[in-house]
């Protein structure tokens, strides 16, 4: 995490990259000065799964996003596009990623510079070097040798309340933690460590557990991620999320 003041400084500075991971409409209503648009949308084929390493490779890599340049990332509320390119950057093995600890609409109503233009950045070289630890598999969650599972989504998702997949309910033996509740106060990317151990906390995730975050379709989870690592949790994204286990027919609870 860096604050807005740090992040300033870095840009215009070619060992570092500016990256917004927003849809391309909200990038031109106004952006970081500097930043790169790279849609995290783009990292998922039209089957909804994630891209091949090699493929996501080149996408960064044609974007601006390589070797001799530190990803900085930022996001508009809840930090969802953020948090799933910077796992995105992490499973690939990109050996620093930093997100800006603020949304961007706190940075611009704090008056620092914005822009509007799209920004083109040189394409750089960038070698995946999957990092398969930080990935929960569907096999896995299957056979049950997943570590504890973290559902992410809404309460009224989690309880079958809403369904959007045909399959109304959980993973079996999931706990809920709703996403929502990991911002912090004051447009912040993420609540303080001791706040976010106490979500933890209160579902039954204690300290030592080793956890799956999952959603729908993975930023959601993604985000759930980065909460857990902020608050020193051992943990893994399942990218495909209750979408790959609904689609693959396997049971749920209510």
């Amino acid at each position: 995490m860096a604050g807005p003041q740090a992040v300033a400084e870095w840009i215009g500075k070619p060992e570092f990259a500016i990256v917004d991971p927003r849809r391309p409409m909200k990038y031109l209503s106004g952006h970081l000065s500097g930043a790169i648009n790279l849609p995290v949308y783009r990292a998922f084929g039209e089957d909804g799964a994630l891209l091949a390493p090699e493929a996501l490779a080149r996408w960064l890599g044609e974007g601006g996003v390589g070797e001799g340049a530190t990803p900085v990332l930022y996001d508009s509320p809840q930090g969802q596009n953020a948090a799933m390119l910077a796992w995105i950057m992490e499973y690939l093995g990109v050996p620093e990623v930093l997100l800006l600890d603020i949304f961007y609409e706190r940075w611009k109503s704090d008056g620092r510079e914005v822009a509007y233009r799209p920004v083109h950045a040189p394409r750089r070289h960038l070698t995946p070097h999957p990092n398969e630890r930080l990935r929960a598999t569907l096999d896995e969650l299957r056979a049950g040798t997943a570590e504890r599972l973290i559902d992410f989504r809404s309460h009224e998702e989690f309880v079958g309340e809403r369904d959007m997949d045909g399959r109304p309910g959980h993973i079996p033996n999931a706990v809920n933690v709703v996403w929502r509740d990991l911002n912090g106060d004051e447009d912040q990317l993420l609540a303080p460590r001791e706040q976010l151990e106490r979500h933890f906390a209160a579902a039954g995730i204690t300290r030592g557990t080793k956890v799956v975050a999952y959603c729908r379709s993975g930023p959601r989870a993604a985000l759930g991620y980065l909460a857990l690592k902020q608050a020193g949790y051992d943990a893994r994204l399942f990218d495909g999320s209750f979408a790959a286990w609904a689609q693959a027919a396997l049971p749920v609870e209510k």
